[in-house]
């Protein structure tokens, strides 16, 4: 019995140390993120510069998914200091992109909705952790779902329909709320499947990839809610 105890205990240890090392990182990357987003909505010089100016907003968007596909595909051959700084400046980046919802959005439904935002992720996250159940066959649906979001939000474009418009925000939430989840226990199981002795850098690596994903699917289901419970100025 001893012998069966420690080994898991072990497991737990590591499992617990890796995913406390991937929310440190998404809060960084969180905290980052909202820091430049209320220091840029501030200046209205720099507001006027991105986004009055299409080149140099699309430039930074271009940018931001260059670093995400960058990281995500390279992060093996990447330095841990690499792939921290590239984590870094993409949070940055996207926080200076986001400060237009301090425009569009009032102060108060803004922060109302970062704790409901942040409330329903603990919650799914939580659950990704604790469930017995195998969900890669839900995150299977759920990929296909994030495709038809991404598809119909590029038709709405055009379209400009404000009813098609809400109806991608709700199917959004189910959706990156289900991510959360299935992204929680496939960082569990990427844990308790590493070897021990592991090289520390390797560990960051990986813990920085899943502070990563979960930064994506808090960050989408924050704009989700507020297309939907945020008061416009």
């Amino acid at each position: 019995m001893m012998q069966t105890a420690i080994p898991q205990t072990r497991v737990q240890v590591q499992v617990n140390e890796f995913i406390r090392s991937v929310y440190n990182w998404m809060t960084v990357g969180l905290a980052l993120t909202g820091f430049m987003a209320y220091y840029v909505s501030q200046s209205q010089a720099m507001l006027q510069l991105i986004f009055g100016n299409k080149l140099v907003f699309f430039g930074l968007i271009i940018a931001e998914l260059g670093m995400v596909f960058y990281l995500s595909a390279r992060i093996q051959k990447l330095s841990a200091s690499t792939a921290t700084a590239l984590f870094t400046g993409y949070a940055a980046l996207n926080g200076v992109t986001l400060s237009c919802i301090f425009i569009v959005y009032s102060g108060t439904s803004i922060t109302s909705t970062f704790f409901i935002c942040s409330a329903m992720f603990v919650a799914c996250s939580v659950y990704g952790m604790v469930t017995k159940k195998d969900l890669t066959s839900f995150g299977g649906f759920l990929s296909m779902g994030l495709i038809g979001i991404i598809i119909a939000s590029v038709v709405n474009l055009f379209l400009k329909s404000s009813g098609l418009h809400m109806i991608i925000s709700y199917i959004g939430v189910f959706v990156f709320v289900g991510l959360t989840a299935y992204d929680t226990q496939k960082l569990k199981t990427m844990a308790m499947s590493q070897p021990d002795g592991l090289d520390g850098a390797v560990v960051r690596k990986g813990a920085i990839l899943g502070a990563l994903t979960l930064y994506l699917d808090f960050i989408n289901l924050f704009l989700m809610l507020l297309r939907i419970l945020g008061d416009r100025r």
